[in-house]
C-alpha cells in the first residue's frame, strides 16, 4: 500500500482513517499490544508533524507523556522502530534531539485484519479494489499492494504458503510471506518472524488458519511455533 501524504483536502478523513485502525487493531489484542499502539497514538496526535513526516521530541518529554522512565522509552522506541512502524530519520546530536518518520502504509497493513471490526463502509475507502469495480468510486488511500507470490521449494511450509496465497493474498502478504521455516522437530513446524510483535499477532490471530493449510499438505503435523 502507499497512501499519499495526509495534506491538503482530505487530510482530515485520511489522519482519521489511519488512527481509526489502529485504534480498532489494538483493541482486538492483548493489554500489551494495546499498550504499545496507545503509546505511538499519543505520539502522532501530540508531536507528529505529519505534512513533514517529521516526529520531534526528546527522551525525557516522551517519558513524561507516556508516564513512564527513561529506560521505558529507549526500549519501547526500540521496538517500534524494529517493527516498522517508526523510522530513524536524522540520529540526535551535539544536544538536539532525534527526528522520527512514521512509516503510515506499514501501520495500515499491519492493522488490515482489524478494519472489519470498524465497519464494511470502512473497508471499502480504503480497499476499493477488494469491494468496488474498477473505475467506480474514490479513496483516500490507493489499493494494496500484490502480494509476492510464494517461493516453490519443494518444503512443507512452501506448499502451505501457496495454499495461504490463494485463500488470501492481502493477509499472506501482510503476514504469511514474511514467516521463514526455522526448523520440524516431535511434529511441530517452527516458524521464525522478523520481530516479535509479528509473531505475536500470527501466534494469536492467524494460527489456526496457519495449522490448517499445513496439516492439508503435512496430516502428521500436530502443531506450529512462532518466534522472533
Amino acid at each position: 500500500m502507499q497512501l499519499p501524504r495526509p495534506v491538503g483536502r482530505e487530510a482530515a478523513s485520511r489522519k482519521y482513517d489511519i488512527l481509526s485502525a489502529l485504534m480498532a487493531f489494538a483493541l482486538s489484542q492483548d493489554k500489551h499490544v494495546q499498550r504499545q499502539v496507545l503509546r505511538i497514538m499519543a505520539l502522532i496526535t501530540t508531536r507528529y508533524n505529519w505534512q513533514r513526516d517529521e516526529l520531534t521530541m526528546g527522551q525525557a518529554e516522551i517519558a513524561r507523556l507516556w508516564s513512564v522512565d527513561d529506560r521505558t522509552v529507549k526500549r519501547e522506541m526500540a521496538r517500534l522502530r524494529a517493527q516498522g512502524w517508526l523510522v530513524l530519520k536524522r540520529q540526535g546530536a551535539r544536544g538536539r534531539v532525534s527526528v522520527y518518520g512514521m512509516d503510515l502504509n506499514r501501520m495500515l497493513e499491519d492493522t488490515r485484519p482489524a478494519w472489519p471490526l470498524i465497519g464494511e463502509d470502512f473497508v471499502a475507502r480504503l480497499d476499493p479494489a477488494g469491494t468496488a469495480p474498477a473505475g467506480q468510486g474514490t479513496s483516500n488511500v490507493v489499493p494494496l499492494r500484490a502480494a509476492p507470490s510464494p517461493v516453490a521449494d519443494g518444503s512443507v511450509w512452501a506448499a502451505a504458503q501457496a495454499r495461504l496465497h490463494q485463500e488470501d493474498a492481502a493477509i499472506y502478504g501482510a503476514w504469511f510471506h514474511a514467516l521463514t521455516s526455522a526448523g520440524l522437530e516431535a511434529n511441530c513446524l517452527t516458524l521464525a518472524a522478523p520481530t516479535r510483535f509479528h509473531a505475536t499477532y500470527v501466534a494469536t490471530n492467524l494460527k489456526e488458519r496457519l495449522l490448517r493449510a499445513l496439516r492439508q499438505i503435512d496430516p502428521s503435523l500436530r502443531d506450529v511455533r512462532l518466534l522472533a
